[in-house]
């Protein structure tokens, strides 16, 4: 499958009262998103607390994800982990559920990233794999030289930096998705491939038309950034619960 253009988001996982994964509300989420435009969907990112998921709530995740939208709609796995084959062993997992591509977070403080994700890459098989920069949560990433020697076939970067955002778009032939809403409009303007955002779990529109070159609905999405960011994720599940009805619970924090 081919990966998307456009705003994708970066799946919550929605959990019961007691912090059981609920996967049927999390399909029907995602799905609801599709329908707002939504053109691509992570599962088990770090936005979906993957930190707390057991692989087999992961797999249980992605399928009912999976079956939920669209064929034309990819469906992508977060299946970073620290050591490679751990990274690998998720990444063998999320193919065989129907994952459409992988996103793999770059290890912390990693020696040799060329090899961990060339294991990564083998254990995909044919499903395009994603890199994720983002030393906030896994330092200190990717450097943007070292992406054109990564067996990959595009980054996300959440940084927000817009320097770094223009000097991956020209050193790297990839696909180069962004991962915060505070620059989706310039993504935009230097004809980024899209966005793979938090806050498309709750306004995704506004995020759609922000990428689009919307100056009022990039400066709109100000505030909700920064409420979806207070003592994440429990400000995102908030937002969302507002719009859309849905659980709140969390496990991390």
């Amino acid at each position: 499958m081919t990966l998307f253009d456009g705003v994708g988001v970066a799946l919550v996982t929605l959990f019961d009262h007691h912090g059981a994964v609920d996967a049927p509300a999390t399909a029907e989420h995602a799905a609801r998103l599709v329908d707002l435009g939504v053109r691509g969907v992570v599962v088990a990112g770090s936005t979906g607390e993957a930190a707390t998921l057991a692989p087999d709530e992961r797999t249980q995740l992605l399928t009912a994800v999976r079956a939920a939208v669209p064929d034309d709609v990819p469906v992508v796995a977060g299946t970073g982990a620290p050591a490679r084959r751990d990274a690998a062993a998720l990444t063998g997992r999320a193919r065989e559920a129907g994952a459409d591509a992988v996103l793999v977070l770059s290890p912390p403080h990693a020696a040799d990233l060329a090899g961990y994700y060339r294991t990564v890459a083998e254990a995909a098989d044919e499903l395009p794999v994603l890199a994720y920069h983002f030393p906030l949560v896994s330092a200190p990433g990717i450097p943007v030289e070292a992406l054109a020697r990564l067996p990959v076939a595009g980054v996300k970067d959440s940084t927000g930096d817009p320097v770094r955002l223009a000097d991956t778009l020209d050193a790297f032939a990839g696909r180069v998705y962004v991962g915060s809403p505070a620059v989706l409009a310039h993504a935009g303007a230097l004809r980024c491939d899209g966005a793979i955002l938090a806050l498309a779990n709750v306004l995704p529109e506004r995020c759609i038309a922000a990428l689009a070159g919307d100056g009022d609905a990039q400066r709109a999405l100000r505030e909700p950034h920064r409420a979806a960011s207070e003592r994440f994720p429990h400000g995102l599940k908030g937002l969302i619960a507002d719009r859309f009805a849905t659980s709140t619970t969390v496990r991390l924090g």
